[in-house]
């Protein structure tokens, strides 16, 4: 396989990685694009494309973080007695679903260290390569890091709106075991009567019926405020015509209510990143 076509099989991914790390989707693609040009442009011998375009695409992040957000780099002092929460179970997909609200709250190094733990599963002595530091010092930044994202926050209320994305967007990829991460055992679908007249089904139950009717579909979806919830809407010439209306708690979607009645629909504005970072300090979408 030449170049070009081993970094086009690797760019998905990639652009995975830099856009949790970023939490912009669009700035993830600039920062793969550049790890492509130091590809063409390095005279360095690469034995393994993948974990060389993974270092260089994380450290471009990096860069990004640290002009961002000015955050001083911490030396971290190995301390191998100490008690490291990241050697638990990961936590839940929930935290992570949650990331472009709580990382914030992380140095650039605590950043990296934590989402390529956490949410791609990279052993310590990756990351260690990444951030050039020991995988023990690696190792304590992704605890540190998680420490801090569960504290609790005045921004964990943005929280609920990362899980309603993650749930669309895995919809719209067909991500079925992503979905199904994503519900409540128990989790349900309701509508009201003017959903049904539309079209929606009047009630689904358990998260296996939810994820198969959700898998692959929503694709004319768009993320909406529901009052101050969060939710979804499909749109049809500009107009919201059904709300899915979304119950979360403890990071996972316990129900989703169709409604197309008319005083619902009047209550629905497009949202986007900004306003649910306003929403979550308690101001009002505009």
């Amino acid at each position: 396989m030449d170049p070009t076509e081993a970094f086009e099989a690797e760019r998905p991914r990639l652009e995975r990685v830099a856009s949790r790390v970023l939490g912009d989707p669009t700035e993830a693609q600039d920062v793969v694009q550049q790890a492509w040009l130091r590809l063409h442009t390095s005279d360095a011998e690469v034995r393994d494309l993948p974990a060389w375009l993974t270092t260089v695409t994380t450290r471009l992040c990096l860069d990004r973080l640290r002009s961002r957000t000015p955050v001083p780099v911490e030396d971290v002092e190995p301390d191998e007695a100490a008690d490291d929460p990241a050697d638990d179970v990961a936590l839940a997909d929930t935290v992570g679903l949650a990331l472009h609200v709580v990382l914030d709250r992380l140095s650039p190094r605590e950043r990296v260290a934590f989402v390529l733990h956490d949410s791609f599963g990279f052993e310590f002595s990756t990351i260690a390569g990444v951030l050039d530091t020991s995988p023990t010092a690696a190792r304590k930044l992704a605890s540190r890091a998680r420490a801090k994202v569960a504290q609790p926050h005045a921004e964990d209320r943005a929280a609920e709106w990362a899980v309603v994305d993650a749930f669309m967007a895995a919809a719209r990829n067909g991500e079925f075991d992503r979905l199904l991460q994503l519900l409540a055992p128990d989790a349900v679908v309701r509508a009201d009567d003017a959903a049904v007249q539309v079209g929606t089904p009047s009630r689904m139950d358990g998260r296996g019926e939810v994820a198969a009717f959700f898998n692959g579909s929503a694709t004319a979806a768009l993320p909406v405020f529901v009052g101050d919830r969060p939710g979804a809407a499909w749109f049809h010439l500009g107009a919201a015509k059904v709300v899915f209306d979304f119950t979360v708690a403890d990071g996972l979607v316990r129900a989703i209510t169709f409604r197309a009645a008319p005083e619902v629909l009047a209550q629905v504005v497009r949202r986007d990143g900004g306003q649910a970072r306003e929403q979550a300090r308690g101001s009002s979408p505009r």
